[in-house]
């Protein structure tokens, strides 16, 4: 393992820059000003402003090979399985299996950095929860949700959601349990490289490695047979997510206007109290 290096300056010279158009019909309804405002922002998560933080050249080759492998681990262990997965097995994996082929010393480096940054820097401003690239899932403390292809921790976790398809009934779901560091990796990884290698854009998304509450404990739930449009604001007309509300007991993590940068997740069930 290489030193921790702050992407923001370490990078540079691979091709970190900042976005050069701004997104001109935010820019004229509220000012630059607004602009600027994280909030703002995250209304609008899936615009470029002229400050995000964009890997390019070398930097955007290797966000692609980082993405491709970490891919290619998923189908070989599993959707679930993947989950639960933490990074030095992914590093074996990928070694063992000419199907992946092992992780180059740059590519190391270069997920160590994603995770090591302060996620501030491309205007996320949630704790991080997971402060290691190692830290691992027990598999004593977690349970296979059956029908849903996801783990939830035992206890709390566990608890609540039972309770919640006790209360709301069998056509909500869950849609995504456990996530370690490696699948959050992931996840982040593939939405900056759809943004064309926007890590602003993709921490409007989603929490970055590290500082999802998926790793701990939190989990999202949706309703059966609604598809990809559980992870959009669609889900907070269902009636389903009326019913979360009006149970009372239920916490979404980041609500409208949150202040931690990142776009509005109804389905997102906040379980750890922080």
């Amino acid at each position: 393992m290489v030193s921790r290096r702050d992407l923001l300056r370490t990078m540079i010279a691979g091709g970190v820059v900042a976005a050069t158009q701004p997104t001109i019909a935010v820019a004229s309804a509220v000012g630059d000003t607004g602009v600027r405002d994280f909030i703002t922002k995250s209304k609008n998560f899936n615009m470029t402003f002229t400050d995000d933080i964009i890997l390019r050249g070398g930097q955007y080759r290797l966000l692609k090979q980082v993405t491709n492998r970490l891919s290619k681990i998923q189908s070989l262990v599993g959707y679930a399985n993947f989950a639960l997965l933490n990074f030095d097995a992914a590093i074996q994996y990928a070694a063992k299996y000419s199907s992946v082929g092992a992780f180059t010393n740059s590519e190391k480096d270069f997920l160590e950095q994603i995770f090591y940054t302060n996620a501030h820097d491309y205007g996320f401003f949630g704790e991080k929860i997971l402060t290691r690239l190692t830290d691992g899932i027990p598999s004593r403390d977690v349970k296979k949700v059956r029908g849903t292809g996801h783990f939830i921790y035992k206890g709390d976790s566990q608890r609540l959601y039972n309770k919640i398809r006790k209360d709301v009934g069998n056509t909500i779901i869950l849609t995504s349990g456990i996530r370690g560091v490696v699948k959050q990796m992931y996840l982040f990884l593939s939405k900056a490289l759809g943004a064309g290698g926007n890590l602003s854009k993709a921490a409007r998304s989603l929490a970055p490695p590290g500082h999802s509450f998926h790793g701990v404990g939190d989990f999202d739930v949706g309703k059966r047979g609604y598809g990809y449009r559980n992870f959009t604001a669609d889900f907070s007309n269902t009636v389903e997510f009326k019913r979360l509300k009006e149970l009372g007991y239920v916490k979404i993590r980041y609500p409208e206007e949150n202040p931690f940068g990142v776009r509005y997740e109804p389905w997102h069930i906040k379980v750890v109290k922080i």
